[in-house]
């Protein structure tokens, strides 16, 4: 039977560092609105089974898996705990690869998923096309429908996974702050590509940014908080915000954000300020 993937939606809800409370607030999140959750096979910052918990619940209130985009990741050995690291570690990366695959789906108790991210490059090119080949056969088998890459900042590296990849990267998901000038370069290479950009720590990066008197005239005159104006600039500039937040209040405001809508004028002076 053919899976019904879906595609991204323009606001996805982030679950790192959520811990014991992973179940309950992606149950909160779903029931307010969102509709895509970002997880990883990776213990030492995300509860994936609370994911999967949560994922059970919300089916028994009648939101099925099938109406939810579900992305995980697999974490590399430099970026797991090495007292939980959820496949073997003298396994080859391909075998990796897929054994965390096979983990992530007994933790969501799905048998598809909607995405799955390398979370980093490897640390070379030979290395990271071998875990991508295993994302290209989960593609080809029918289990998986995007394949990504996390926290890859260098336009060169993403170039090669490009070029050498049958099955493309669809997603890039890196932090959103100055310190790689936004990632200008990679966005608008992404662009011509239908490589769809994730951000995340959108706004905890960004204080300087937050604080701006630009931003917060525009969003008086909005009657919107400086966050929702953020996201909502983020999502006019076709990036899909992760949203992290614990309170409910602020899920239902990040959510309201497509109530209004920025002038091309406002827009690029808010894009000035991204240098």
């Amino acid at each position: 039977m053919t899976k019904a993937f879906q595609n991204p939606p323009p606001l996805i809800y982030g679950t790192a560092w959520k811990k014991e409370r992973t179940e309950q607030l992606v149950v909160q999140a779903i029931r307010c609105g969102f509709r895509g959750i970002d997880t990883a096979c990776q213990p030492k910052h995300y509860h994936e089974p609370g994911v999967g918990q949560a994922l059970k619940h919300l089916n028994d209130q009648g939101i099925p898996r099938s109406s939810l985009f579900i992305q995980t990741k697999f974490t590399p050995l430099s970026g797991q705990d090495p007292a939980r690291i959820p496949y073997d570690p003298r396994a080859p990366i391909a075998t990796q690869v897929r054994q965390s695959f096979q983990t992530s789906l007994a933790n969501l108790g799905v048998d598809y998923l909607d995405a799955l991210l390398l979370h980093s490059p490897l640390p070379s090119h030979s290395q990271t096309m071998e875990a991508w080949h295993v994302l290209e056969e989960l593609y080809q088998q029918g289990i998986l429908g995007l394949a990504g890459i996390s926290n890859c900042y260098d336009l060169e590296t993403l170039k090669s996974i490009y070029d050498a990849a049958t099955v493309k990267p669809s997603l890039l998901q890196n932090r959103f702050y100055a310190e790689t000038g936004y990632d200008k370069a990679l966005r608008q290479w992404c662009s011509t590509k239908n490589i769809r950009y994730q951000s995340f720590w959108s706004l905890t990066a960004n204080p300087q940014i937050l604080d701006h008197p630009l931003l917060r005239t525009l969003a008086e005159a909005y009657q919107v908080t400086v966050e929702q104006l953020f996201f909502r600039f983020l999502t006019l500039q076709s990036i899909i915000p992760l949203i992290g937040t614990c309170s409910e209040k602020h899920m239902r405001e990040d959510l309201a954000i497509f109530d209004f809508t920025l002038t091309v004028d406002q827009i690029n002076q808010i894009n000035a300020l991204l240098t």
